[in-house]
């Protein structure tokens, strides 16, 4: 054990003696100085913090200094009643504090108490209380606002977690404070009780049991009991002014001593006006005019010189700030800034900044928050932090998603409209401003409130902005993930993995795959709306096809294939069956023909006429489909299905191209379409 834990537990120990154990006046005296000196580094130390959480200690302080003050009470007081005498310390405060005046003592104790507990200690406990309730009011509050900084940007993840747990500090020590200013109200109550007794069973100890008379016995105790009580109350004013200090201070830069003739002396022509009241306070009263004279100088030579530093410090800011604009513009970490490149971005016109502003009751922070939960959620990935900024270039309602720098979509908003998409048949009497809406093409329009409740039963989808935008940047994400994947997200997810399969992850990487092998997998089931939340099975096929071939894509084929369970309910409805299109034996036999191999890898090469005839076919019977209401599916073999999907994915990226290893067994699969190259 550290010799300092070792003090700690002794002076525990100690109080605990100082319960059950008569001392000797030579330790009391030893005991009472450690108390005065103990209030006094308390206080002085309250003063110098910057912060409540610097001294987060003090609740439980409070409570072994209140304690060991009770216990010295009840050792002077053994000594007092037992003896008539309790130390040199005590004997001083009780004659050469107070002159010797029991009297006077007494009354000064009186003010001591009245000053502690109506004062300070009644104060201290109210504020306590108070910053323990708004506290822990405000931490959902400043929960969300550390999420929406970190979704924006403004934040690292370290820096998150920092502000998150000093959050829970201040909550759990302003709950402390609350409970631990009880003890010092509690202090002076016994303060004032003990000092009753003393004085009473004194008065009869002295006259019964050591023969003195009533005089004798009540100058003897009376001044005993003084002294003791003036001994015990200064270090606890001490103790509750700390404590009074502690609750009221608010987080800032500097300690109190810098904040108090900082903020005090902030205004100098105020010193003034003070100068100028105690002059004529002089001069029209019969106060000493030294005195009053010179108390009116002091201020106003204050002011003056005060005056003089404020106007050097704004220049030598001023001067300051140019030089540090010039550095900053020769300075080659400037121009290295801006080579940083975002992620995701997401811009808007100024019409659109109470999107964005709570306090104009936006909740578009909040609802990035959630589009990356319902991401990791349903892709698997850890979607990077989003940038939400506004630009005064575009149009006021208009706004734009940025992928790594690149516009990728944009789109038109009014705020106060809501967008509402007809279910298929128009009704004429739903009146607005046609627009398209973003995510998916639909038509639609942008209605007032007035028509809200009406196009509802009209059978239209009736969305407010907010939503419009949330639904948008959500499909923009799933349609750009696998560009957002790179090998250090990759890195992160492999980390992840690791920590409950250890064994997977070491037999795959880096001996049989290297990261960005892995990252190519999972970028081509991205690309495809796979998810890859199911790393395990992921890794599981890795382990099983990554020795055999160095081409990716086909391990992709392979990992697909093992995900067949999850393929299969992605794409299918439960008790209908999985409408698809399927390709004629010719076109799958052109298809694999065209199939060029090479040493980096197969890619696919057909005659020009021939692929734009597959894909017109497609095209059509893809369009047919959807005007049936069902979503397109392109069912092929095995063999072909990749190929396939690089011919298709440039004109049809968003129809699914599978396998029939793809499905399980139990799926109902019905054909209403063909491919064709004739």
């Amino acid at each position: 054990m550290r010799p300092r834990d070792l003090s700690v537990l002794l002076g525990v120990i100690l109080i605990v003696v100082m319960l059950i154990i008569p001392l000797p006046p030579g330790i009391l005296d030893f005991l009472i100085i450690i108390n005065i000196s103990l209030a006094l580094i308390i206080i002085l130390v309250a003063m110098s913090t910057n912060d409540s959480l610097q001294f987060s200690i003090f609740p439980t302080l409070l409570l072994l200094v209140t304690l060991f003050r009770l216990g010295l009470n009840v050792s002077t007081t053994r000594s007092i009643l037992g003896n008539a005498e309790a130390g040199n310390v005590i004997d001083t405060f009780g004659n050469y504090v107070v002159g010797g005046n029991a009297l006077v003592g007494f009354v000064v104790f009186l003010i001591l108490i009245i000053i502690q507990f109506v004062v300070i200690t009644k104060g201290a406990e109210r504020v306590s209380e108070v910053g323990a309730r708004f506290t822990l009011d405000a931490m959902p509050g400043k929960q969300m606002s550390i999420d929406a900084d970190l979704n924006a940007g403004m934040i690292s993840d370290a820096e998150a977690k920092g502000r998150r747990e000093r959050i829970e500090k201040e909550a759990d020590f302003y709950g402390a404070m609350d409970g631990a200013s009880k003890f010092v109200k509690g202090d002076a109550i016994a303060g004032i009780v003990i000092v009753i007794i003393n004085m009473i069973f004194g008065l009869v100890i002295g006259m019964m049991q050591m023969g003195m008379d009533l005089g004798t016995a009540a100058t003897t105790y009376t001044l005993l009991t003084v002294g003791d009580g003036l001994v015990s109350q200064i270090p606890a004013l001490l103790i509750s002014t700390a404590t009074g200090i502690i609750v009221t201070r608010a987080a800032s830069d500097g300690n109190l001593s810098q904040d108090l003739t900082k903020q005090l002396f902030a205004f100098p022509k105020m010193l003034y006006v003070a100068a100028g009241t105690i002059f004529l306070l002089g001069v029209a009263t019969p106060i000493d005019k030294f005195v009053t004279f010179t108390v009116a100088a002091l201020l106003a030579f204050g002011a003056f010189q005060l005056s003089r530093i404020e106007k050097g410090s704004v220049e030598e800011e001023e001067t300051e700030e140019t030089e540090e604009e010039k550095d900053d513009m020769k300075s080659p970490e400037s121009v290295v800034s801006l080579l940083q490149i975002d992620p995701i971005e997401f811009e808007f016109g100024y019409g659109l900044i109470p999107l964005a502003d709570a306090n104009q009751g936006g909740d578009l922070l909040d609802r990035v928050v959630m589009i990356r939960r319902q991401m990791a959620l349903e892709l698997g990935m850890i979607v990077p932090v989003i940038r939400i900024r506004d630009n005064i270039q575009l149009q006021p309602n208009e706004y734009t998603i940025k992928i790594k720098g690149n516009e990728v979509a944009k789109g038109d908003l009014l705020l106060d409209h809501y967008m509402a998409m007809s279910p298929g048949v128009e009704d004429e009497s739903i009146v607005g401003v046609e627009t398209v809406e973003p995510a998916f093409g639909l038509p639609a329009l942008w209605i007032g409130e007035e028509m809200k409740e009406q196009a509802e039963l009209s059978g239209y989808t009736v969305v407010d902005p907010p939503s419009v935008v949330s639904t948008h940047l959500t499909e923009v994400i799933k349609r750009h993930a696998h560009e957002l994947l790179g090998r250090q997200e990759t890195k992160q997810l492999v980390e992840h993995l690791q920590e409950t399969y250890p064994a997977l992850v070491e037999e795959v990487t880096p001996n049989t795959l290297s990261t960005g092998e892995v990252q190519k997998v999972l970028t081509n089931l991205l690309k495809e709306n796979i998810s890859i939340r199911n790393l395990p099975i992921i890794f599981e096929t890795l382990a099983d096809y990554g020795q055999m071939t160095k081409d990716m894509d086909l391990v992709t084929e392979y990992v697909r294939q093992s995900l067949s369970r999850q393929i299969s309910r992605q794409f299918t409805t439960p008790g209908e069956p999985l409408y698809v299109i399927t390709l004629s034996g010719s076109v799958e036999k052109k298809v694999a023909d065209g199939v060029q191999q090479t040493e980096h890898g197969n890619f696919l090469s057909m005659d020009p006429n021939v692929s734009q005839q597959i894909l017109e076919s497609a095209a059509g019977e893809a369009d047919r489909l959807q005007g049936m209401g069902q979503v397109p599916v392109i069912l092929c073999s095995p063999a072909v299905r990749m190929y396939v999907r690089q011919l298709l994915e440039r004109y049809l990226p968003h129809v699914p191209v599978l396998s029939y290893n793809e499905l399980e067994a139990n799926v109902e699969v019905q054909s209403v379409g063909v491919v064709n190259a004739e």
